[in-house]
């Protein structure tokens, strides 16, 4: 078993990384990284430089906690692709990142944390980037 983050380069990913180290560090699992992006999309804000995923992965050795980084592609749906890693790694946890959002942005562009919220069969933490550190 292993626990699943769900990593951008974003305050937000920062806060849910943090999170998943010190869950993984707590339950004695290995980590898994996740940074995800759209097949074929030319530029995607949400794929993290190779330097920040290293740096990452160098965190939670710090912390005595074994991490993976993944990259999977997804094709149609991220909440669905996601959700699918965590099945195959037998997630004991998912960790994603949120942030807020208008009612209005929640509405045209759809939410992936809150599907994999609503979807996951299994635990989720879900944590807010703040002034302090987890």
């Amino acid at each position: 078993m292993s626990i699943i983050v769900g990593f951008v380069p974003t305050p937000a990913g920062e806060a849910a990384l943090s999170a998943g180290i010190a869950e993984a560090r707590l339950r004695k699992q290995d980590l898994v990284i996740v940074n995800s992006a759209r097949e074929g999309a030319l530029v995607d804000k949400s794929v993290a430089p190779v330097d920040v995923l290293a740096q990452a992965s160098r965190r939670a050795a710090e912390a005595g906690v074994k991490a993976t980084v993944i990259q999977p592609p997804y094709q149609h749906d991220l909440a669905d692709e996601f959700l699918e890693v965590a099945r195959e790694a037998d997630a004991s946890l998912i960790v994603i990142g949120l942030r807020h959002r208008s009612q209005v942005g929640k509405f045209i562009l759809g939410s992936h944390a809150q599907r994999i919220l609503m979807q996951a069969d299994r635990p989720v933490l879900a944590v807010k980037a703040g002034d302090g550190q987890f």
